[in-house]
C-alpha cells in the first residue's frame, strides 16, 4: 500500500498464507486483520476497498493486516468455497495479533463474509473489540448473526450485492446499514468517502 508496507507470510492450515502489514504512526492501539473479495472473482489483499479499510484503521490508530486467501498471490492452496478461507483468516488472527491489544475484523463482499464468521467463531473464545463489513456478501453467502456495534457499509446502487440483501439480513437483529447513495460495489470514486465513513462510524 505504500513503502512501509511490510510483507511476511504465517503459517495456514494448507500452507504459507502471504500477509500485507502496514504499522501506525504511532504505538497501535489495536490489530486490525482484513479479509478481501472473492478469489475466484480477481479478489486479493491489494483490492482497493481493502486498502481503503487499511487506510481507515490505520487513521484510527491500528496496526492494518492484509492477507491473500489460500491459491491467491503466493499464499499456497486452492479455493475452498469460503470454509477454508474462514480458516486462513483465523490462522492469520492467530499469528499476527497481539494478546494485550484489541482485535478488530474487517472485509469487502466475500471477505465480509469471512470476517463476519471467522468474528462468530472467535465470539465464545476470545471475542473481537468490532467488526467492520462493506458490501458484504449477503445474497451470496449465509452470514451469521453480528455484534449490535458492528459498522456496516453498502452502496445503494450495489450491481453485484443487492442493498436489500444486507437489509434483509440486518433487519432480524436491529442492525443499521450505512447507505452510500448512487454508490456501487466497488466503491468507484467514493473511496475517499468509504474511508471517513468507516472512521467516523467507528467513533459512535
Amino acid at each position: 500500500m505504500n513503502r512501509d508496507t511490510h510483507r511476511t507470510t504465517v503459517a495456514g492450515p494448507c500452507g504459507a498464507i502471504e500477509c500485507a502489514i502496514d504499522e501506525p504512526a504511532a504505538a497501535p492501539r489495536g490489530v486490525a486483520v482484513l479479509c478481501h473479495p472473492h478469489p475466484q472473482h480477481g479478489g486479493t489483499m491489494d483490492n482497493k476497498v481493502v486498502q481503503t479499510l487499511a487506510r481507515a484503521f490505520l487513521h484510527l490508530g491500528y496496526r492494518a493486516v492484509r492477507f491473500n486467501f489460500r491459491g491467491v498471490g503466493s499464499s499456497a492452496g486452492h479455493w475452498d468455497e469460503g470454509r477454508g478461507e474462514v480458516d486462513d483468516a483465523l490462522a492469520v488472527v492467530a499469528a499476527l495479533r497481539e494478546p494485550a491489544l484489541p482485535l478488530a475484523l474487517g472485509g469487502f463482499s466475500f471477505g465480509g463474509y469471512v470476517a463476519a464468521a471467522a468474528a462468530a467463531a472467535l465470539a465464545a473464545s476470545d471475542p473481537i473489540e468490532r467488526l467492520v463489513l462493506v458490501g458484504p456478501a449477503t445474497s451470496r453467502f449465509v452470514l451469521p448473526p453480528v455484534a449490535a456495534d458492528t459498522v456496516v457499509v453498502h452502496g445503494e446502487a450495489d450491481d453485484v450485492v443487492p442493498l436489500s440483501a444486507t437489509l434483509d439480513w440486518a433487519r432480524p437483529q436491529s442492525l443499521p446499514v450505512i447507505v452510500l447513495p448512487g454508490v456501487g460495489h466497488f466503491f468507484h470514486g467514493q473511496l475517499t468517502l468509504l474511508k471517513n465513513q468507516v472512521v467516523q462510524a467507528w467513533h459512535h
